[in-house]
């Protein structure tokens, strides 16, 4: 191996050690938005798309997405492996190792969504069908040498391939499960529950934020790209403007600045970045995070308006933005925009994309999540959801204090095994 397929594969290691970090900040994300009684049930989930979902896309996806074409539709390679060298020269085991901690975020954008109410065995078959299946055949089409790829689309780290499939199986899924219980009432209006520990989320965002700069410049999958550097302050610069809009915009309209929505603006704004990190300027970049972070607003309460729960805003922050980071690209790729060079065809080529992969994931995760209600079960009974799904699927509350613990307020279904005292030591003389 020369200096720089080394210096590569060990860029794209790291890269992917960033991506898979990402799912601690999923975690500490999700934890912090939800009630208390569920914060250990989404902390679960996210262990569910390292474990299952990992697997899943290791086992039978990376061959579907990245396996020899078959009619631009999907990649057949029965007898996938690891091993050998990409046409680069990079180990194809650091490449599957990239693109499992891709998949697994195609998983967690969903976890979000169906927070408080989704049964835990439910989430573990949607998790292994999701990343060993729908999201590979999707994810062939952009990626893999399917047919949008050879029309030209370009979505650089997946605005449309990861975020938006994400986000619209996360707005189908949520639809089947329906609200939680006093979401909505009788008039349309909604209910706000207050978020367990604002300071857990702010948290995970942020561990979002740096691993991003793992997923967008990880990319490359070049440690020498010229444009790396650019891409990083691309991401970077995208994040910060949504949030700074998501902030302005949530003090003009809630008259305060709402820590939830600054959260999500500018992990709105890099979803949106995601797609066109490598192909526009850093002025373009601040713009698109700006309408990232005011969409993500817009997007939160047309989402209530449909009586459809997200308790993180997960369809709005991927779903939409995901969207809209693909069409952005067709309006600011300094060499095929259309507000760069008048040109039209790239724009109609990214609506055309994004379009079939949103309804590709919104319709295969219905048809999934159709077939696992009528058959185990999508949803809680409603004494479980009240009762909350940390006790109810994993027998232990997410805060405790000490004496919670004690025989004479044992936790339901939960045992702390005291250990025997240790014997005294003999002294030798």
């Amino acid at each position: 191996m020369d200096v720089t397929t080394g210096l590569n594969t060990i860029w794209v290691i790291l890269a992917a050690a960033m991506i898979i970090f990402m799912e601690g900040g999923f975690s500490l994300l999700e934890a912090g938005l939800v009630r208390t009684k569920n914060a250990v049930n989404v902390t679960m989930k996210i262990f569910v798309d390292l474990t299952f979902g990992a697997l899943a896309f290791y086992a039978i996806g990376y061959a579907l997405m990245f396996g020899a074409d078959w009619l631009g539709l999907i990649g057949l390679q029965f007898n996938a492996t690891s091993e050998g060298t990409t046409p680069n020269g990079l180990p194809l085991s650091a490449v599957v190792l990239f693109q499992i901690a891709f998949a697994m975020a195609v998983a967690s954008i969903i976890s979000g969504a169906v927070a408080e109410r989704m049964k835990f065995p439910a989430y573990i078959v949607i998790v292994i069908l999701v990343c060993g299946l729908l999201y590979p055949i999707s994810g062939h089409w952009v990626w893999g040498g399917g047919w949008l790829q050879q029309l030209g689309m370009k979505d650089f780290a997946g605005s449309a391939a990861i975020h938006a499939m994400g986000g619209f199986a996360a707005l189908a899924l949520a639809m089947i499960l329906g609200p939680r219980k006093n979401r909505f009432n009788k008039d349309g209006s909604a209910n706000v529950f207050a978020p367990s520990n604002i300071p857990l989320a702010s948290a995970g965002g942020f561990i979002l934020w740096f691993g991003w700069f793992g997923f967008n410049a990880g990319s490359t999958l070049n440690a020498l790209d010229a444009n790396l550097s650019s891409i990083a302050l691309n991401t970077f610069l995208a994040a910060a403007a949504g949030g700074a809009s998501a902030i302005l915009f949530s003090m003009a309209r809630f008259k305060a600045a709402d820590p939830s929505m600054a959260i999500n603006g500018s992990l709105a704004g890099l979803v949106a970045i995601t797609a066109g990190c490598a192909f526009v300027g850093p002025k373009s970049a601040i713009l698109i995070g700006l309408i990232g972070g005011v969409l993500v607003i817009l997007a939160t309460g047309w989402i209530d308006k449909l009586k459809v729960d997200d308790p993180v805003g997960a369809v709005a922050v991927h779903g939409f933005n995901g969207v809209f980071g693909t069409l952005a690209v067709g309006l600011f790729d300094l060499s095929e925009g259309l507000l760069t060079t008048g040109n039209t065809d790239l724009l109609l080529i990214q609506l055309l994309g994004v379009g079939v992969v949103s309804v590709w994931g919104f319709g295969s995760a219905y048809l999934v999540g159709q077939l696992i209600k009528r058959t185990i079960g999508i949803r809680v009974t409603a004494a479980e959801e009240e009762q909350g799904l940390d006790i109810v699927a994993h027998g232990i509350p997410a805060y405790n204090e000490l004496e919670r613990f004690s025989d004479a307020n044992p936790v339901p279904g939960f045992h702390v095994p005291v250990p025997e005292p240790s014997p005294k030591p003999v002294l030798q003389e």
